[in-house]
């Protein structure tokens, strides 16, 4: 399978409407850097790293050139990617900020403490109606990956950048204090995304759900609309 082509659509809705070279290529690293580069036979680094020269003479992204991996970084509105210089032998490389289903044992996280200045109250979870009588009943999953992803304010509130898809259309908040005060640890990821490996099953139960709210998610605003408010009592 083309990567290139992977998934083309599906995600934003628009079934049918091609994505740009530069999104193909976004599209493309997040599947190498995340979940695919053991079967696609690029080496990664302890750290999550790939060099960059590696990537770029897979067939998969013999179309693309350095300067188009540049810019996709720099103008990547989640924040995504991270590119730097080896500290050893200066070789570019890249790797993803988080989202792996493949362990990495050093992502630079920041650990969330319960007596820190920037312990969030509430981390938000974004998900899907179809998935809510399953989430509401048995709480979260990381599934595949190594963490749940949770957000700090809902799609385009001032300095959220990322940790939940435009496109969700329920948001449920995540009591932190709570889950770190029951041994549950949080990291903060370098794009600002609050990560949790969840319990020892890899979950994070709805006892630590403070409510959930329907959301109307519009390509024109940031607005969220509440259909519905589930409240824990």
């Amino acid at each position: 399978m083309d990567m290139r082509r992977r998934g083309r659509g599906k995600r934003s809705g628009n079934r049918g409407r091609e994505d740009t070279p530069d999104v193909r290529l976004s599209k493309s690293m997040s599947y190498a850097l995340r979940h695919g580069s053991s079967k696609m036979g690029l080496h990664m680094n302890p750290d999550g790293f790939v060099f960059v020269d590696d990537l770029l003479s897979h067939p998969q992204f013999r179309s693309f050139s350095l300067e188009d991996v540049e810019r996709v970084v720099a103008n990547n509105d989640k924040q995504r990617f991270k590119l730097c210089r080896h500290k050893e032998n200066e070789r570019l490389q890249i790797r993803a900020n988080q989202g792996h289903s493949v362990q990495v044992a050093d992502l630079e996280l920041r650990a969330v403490h319960p007596e820190a200045p920037d312990l969030p109250q509430e981390g938000i979870h974004g998900s899907y109606l179809k998935h809510w009588p399953s989430i509401r009943n048995q709480g979260l999953s990381r599934m595949g990956r190594t963490h749940i992803h949770l957000a700090s304010g809902l799609p385009g509130e001032q300095g959220v950048i990322s940790g939940m898809r435009k496109n969700c259309d329920v948001a449920i908040y995540i009591d932190v204090p709570k889950a770190i005060s029951d041994g549950i640890p949080f990291f903060w990821s370098e794009n600002g995304v609050l990560l949790t490996p969840g319990d020892s099953e890899g979950k994070l139960a709805p006892c630590y759900f403070r409510r959930a709210v329907q959301l109307k998610p519009s390509r024109k605003s940031a607005a969220a609309v509440k259909y519905f408010s589930y409240e824990v009592s």
